[in-house]
């Protein structure tokens, strides 16, 4: 198998950045995907590597260590408190380090605001190298592909693109079909995992799947094969499959190998 593989931050949101680097070397991912910007929710560890030297230097040589590179950081979040100079320090850290992207997502239903955001954030990534990749969320502001879609357009800027979450994809009842009028440009990132076909009618039940309780390729009802034969083949796979209790179970470093090697299993099985 040629595809590529990122560990993203919520398979392994326990570990700071440089164990999670370790973890994802070991197990054989080519990239790591780092929230090194706080979205402030309960429980979350604030992983920042702009004001905190130390964590910075371990993050570098972690890197050093394992050959394993910096696909992506999170997650620029546009609400109606957004501060975007707040962000900055993190992309210009990302960018040193290798990074090509910075996630995004919404959760104000101001069109007007959102769209101004949106494009003073991609002018800040622009300066740095950095693309924006603009995650829609099942129960945020910006739900499905069209309306990522209709953002981009709204805000011009030339350096934005679409993450494409297999969860939000497939709860968002957006259809593999739509993957084939997208602009190829607009193909930002591929965050894969499964989970029960059926959708969550609350967004509380929504969210505690997406937090907590993903689950490995093919063990759910997700098509997910339908999904990634419908994007570019040369998309690197960032595997995105947070479970609360297995990792208590086995840990962190058994549950992203597992994760990597399903996700594998699972691709090579259906001809991908």
């Amino acid at each position: 198998m040629n595809r590529q593989f990122s560990l993203l931050y919520l398979t392994a949101a326990k570990c700071p950045p440089p164990e999670m680097i370790y973890i994802a070397g070991r197990a054989g991912y080519q990239y790591v995907s780092l929230r090194t910007i706080a979205m402030g929710l309960p429980g979350e560890l604030n992983f920042g590597l702009s004001r905190n030297a130390e964590l910075l230097n371990h993050t570098m040589q972690a890197l050093a260590d394992t050959g394993v590179k910096l696909l992506d950081i999170e997650c620029a979040r546009i609400d109606e408190r957004t501060d975007l100079q707040r962000y900055q320090p993190e992309m210009e850290v990302a960018a040193r380090l290798g990074a090509k992207a910075v996630t995004a997502n919404v959760w104000t239903n101001d069109r007007h605001y959102n769209v101004e955001m949106f494009a003073q954030l991609c002018a800040q990534a622009e300066r740095f190298g950095l693309q924006v990749n603009l995650e829609f969320v099942t129960w945020s502001a910006i739900k499905d592909i069209r309306e990522a879609v209709a953002l981009i357009d709204a805000a011009g800027a030339d350096n934005a693109a679409i993450a494409v979450d297999t969860l939000h994809f497939h709860r968002s009842r957006c259809r593999p079909e739509e993957l084939e009028n997208l602009p190829l440009r607009l193909f930002g990132s591929l965050h894969l995992c499964d989970a029960p076909g059926g959708i969550p009618t609350t967004v509380e039940g929504l969210i505690h799947t997406g937090r907590a309780e993903r689950l490995y390729l093919g063990e759910g009802g997700i098509d997910v094969a339908s999904i990634v034969r419908h994007a570019p083949p040369g998309m690197i796979c960032a595997i995105e499959i947070p479970h609360l209790e297995r990792v208590d179970v086995i840990g962190s470093a058994e549950h992203a190998h597992r994760a990597l090697e399903t996700a594998k299993s699972y691709l090579q099985a259906n001809g991908l």
